[in-house]
C-alpha cells in the first residue's frame, strides 16, 4: 500500500537532490548489489568501486532522496558516543578530500560549530566533551558566553558559554549523495533508481542474486543500505533489525547578508549556514515520533532510549499506525512490495513548530528579521536502541545469509558519518582489515546478550 504525504503550501515539500543519471539496463551480474542510495549506500559503492569491483547501485526513488537529502547537513565531531568516535574521525578525513576524490561540490566544510549552554552545569559537561575530544587531538574548547557570542554579532541567547569545535564541519545533504553516486558511475558503477530491490536469493546457503521489479542481478555480496525500510525488509528474510522511526522538520531560509559562517546550537534553536546563502534551521521541538505497531513489538529494546527523551518527544497515536498494521510483512520474489508503492517518503512535517523555532532565532538574532522561508520540510531517522548504527555481517543472527551486510540504523547521527560507514562495509564485504573496531556496530549486540543503552539521546546530533 502507498503512504499519505502532505504539502500544505507552496515553500511545504521535499528537498530536490541534484540529478544522477539513470542506468536502465541491469547488469546480469555484478560483484556487490547495494540497496539503497543515501549517503551510506553510496559511500559503500563508491569504497567498493574504487578497489576494482563491480557493483551495481539500486535505489527504489532517487538518489539521496529521503533522510539523506533531509538531514541538518552538520559533520561533527562533538557530543559523540565514544563508541562511534573512531568512525567519525576517519569520516571526518575522508569529508576533507571528498569534493576532490568526486570531482564535484559537496558542499563540506569545517567551519566550526558552537555548541551552547544556559546552566553552570551543563558548562562543566561540556568541559567534559572537550577533554575527551583533546584525546583524540581535536582543539576543542569551553568558551565563557561573550567569546562563545563573539562569531555572531547581535545574537542574544541567555547562554553561560558554549563548547566550540573547530573541527566540526557542514556539507550539503542535496549535494553530496549524488556527486558520490556520479563518482561512482565515472569508475564503471551503475546506479538503478526507480528499481526497487525485492528479495535476495541464495544458492549452497550464500548470497546469490538479488531480484529487482526490473529483473534479476547475480551477485555474491548485498549491502543493505535502505535507512527506513531496512527492517521491512530484512524482516522479509527472516532477519530481526530492531529499528523505529522518529520525525524532523527542518526550515531553510532565503539568503541572509552577511550572516555567519559557523554553526550554532542552542537549546531552542539550531541553524548552520548554506551555500546559497540561506540557513538551514531546526530544533528539538520539531521532534515527533508516531505510535505504530513495531512500538510495542520493540518495545522492550527501546525501552531506556525512550525513557530518555520522554520529555523531549511528542508523540502521535493515528492513521500511521493503521497503515503499517496493513503494511504486508512477507512477500515473493514475483509479488509488488511496499517499495513499489512508496517510492520517496514524505512524512507530514510540523509548520507549527518549525515556524515557532524560527520565530525565538528572529528575535534573539537581528540578521534573520525579515529574512523569508524558503522551504519546510520533514525527513524520517532511523534510529537503533543504542543510539548506534549497524555496520555489519548478519553473522551471529536467526536467519544470517553469508554475503548478506547491514548498513542502516544511523541515528540521526548517519550523514557525517556516511563515509566511514562506506569504508568499514567495504572492508567488511572484501575481507580487508577494518579501518576501525566493527564489534560496537555488528547486528548480534542485539540478540547476543550484551547490555544495549544510549550513551545519547535520539535527538542530540
Amino acid at each position: 500500500m502507498s503512504l499519505d504525504t502532505t504539502t500544505a503550501m507552496p515553500t511545504n515539500g521535499r528537498p530536490i537532490p541534484d540529478p544522477v543519471p539513470n542506468d536502465l539496463t541491469l547488469p546480469q551480474s555484478v560483484d556487490v548489489v547495494v540497496i539503497g542510495a543515501g549517503i551510506a549506500g553510496v559511500c559503500t559503492a563508491l569504497e567498493l568501486a574504487e578497489r576494482g569491483l563491480k557493483v551495481a547501485l539500486c535505489e527504489k526513488g532517487d538518489v539521496g532522496a529521503e533522510q539523506s537529502s533531509r538531514n541538518w547537513g552538520w559533520v561533527r565531531l562533538s557530543h559523540r558516543d565514544p563508541r562511534e568516535m573512531p568512525l567519525m574521525v576517519e569520516s571526518v578525513r575522508l569529508w576533507k578530500g571528498m569534493n576532490e576524490r568526486t570531482q564535484a561540490e559537496t558542499g563540506y566544510r569545517q567551519c566550526g560549530i558552537t555548541f551552547s549552554v544556559t546552566t553552570d552545569e551543563a558548562l562543566k559537561e561540556e568541559e567534559d566533551w572537550a577533554q575527551i575530544l583533546q584525546e583524540y587531538q581535536i582543539p576543542a574548547r569551553v568558551l565563557p558566553a561573550p567569546e562563545a557570542l563573539n562569531a555572531f554579532p547581535g545574537l542574544t541567547a541567555p547562554i553561560k558559554g558554549a563548547l566550540y569545535n573547530p573541527h566540526d564541519g557542514r556539507a550539503e545533504p542535496q549535494k553530496a549523495s549524488p556527486a558520490i553516486a556520479n563518482a561512482f558511475r565515472m569508475l564503471g558503477g551503475t546506479v538503478h533508481q526507480n528499481c526497487a530491490v525485492r528479495t535476495v536469493e541464495t544458492s549452497g546457503g550464500k548470497v546469490s542474486a538479488v531480484v529487482t521489479e526490473n529483473g534479476t542481478i547475480r551477485c555474491s555480496s548485498v549491502v543493505v543500505a535502505a535507512g527506513i525500510w531496512s527492517r521491512l525488509f530484512l524482516g522479509n528474510l527472516g532477519i530481526d533489525l530492531p529499528m523505529l522511526k522518529t520525525t524532523g522538520t527542518v526550515l531553510r531560509t532565503d539568503p541572509v547578508p552577511d550572516g555567519p559562517e559557523g554553526t550554532f546550537k542552542f537549546q531552542d534553536y539550531t541553524f548552520r549556514r548554506r551555500l546559497d546563502g540561506g540557513y538551514s534551521i531546526s530544533g528539538p521541538q520539531t521532534g515527533l515520533y508516531e505510535i505504530t505497531p513495531d512500538s510495542f513489538w520493540l518495545a522492550p529494546k527501546f525501552f531506556p532510549a525512550l525513557k530518555s527523551e520522554f520529555t523531549r518527544l511528542k508523540f502521535r497515536f493515528g492513521k500511521r499506525f493503521v497503515q503499517e498494521m496493513k503494511l504486508p510483512r512477507k512477500w515473493g520474489a514475483t509479488d509488488r512490495t511496499p517499495f513499489e508503492d512508496t517510492r520517496i517518503y514524505d512524512p507530514q512535517l510540523d509548520a507549527k513548530a518549525i515556524d515557532k523555532v524560527y520565530a525565538q532565532l528572529q528575535a534573539a538574532y537581528p540578521a534573520f528579521q525579515g529574512v523569508g522561508i524558503a522551504q519546510r520540510w520533514a525527513g524520517y531517522i532511523d534510529v537503533m536502541p543504542d543510539i548506534i548504527p549497524v555496520v555489519s555481517s548478519t553473522e551471529g543472527v536467526r536467519g544470517h545469509i553469508p554475503g548478506l551486510f547491514v548498513a542502516s540504523g544511523l541515528s540521526g547521527h548517519g550523514f557525517g558519518l556516511g563515509p566511514g560507514i562506506g569504508k568499514l562495509m567495504a572492508d567488511l564485504v572484501t575481507g580487508a582489515v577494518p579501518v576501525v573496531d566493527p564489534s560496537q556496530y555488528r547486528l548480534s549486540r542485539f540478540s547476543d546478550g550484551s547490555k544495549i543503552a544510549p550513551m545519547e539521546g535520539i535527538l542530540r546530533r
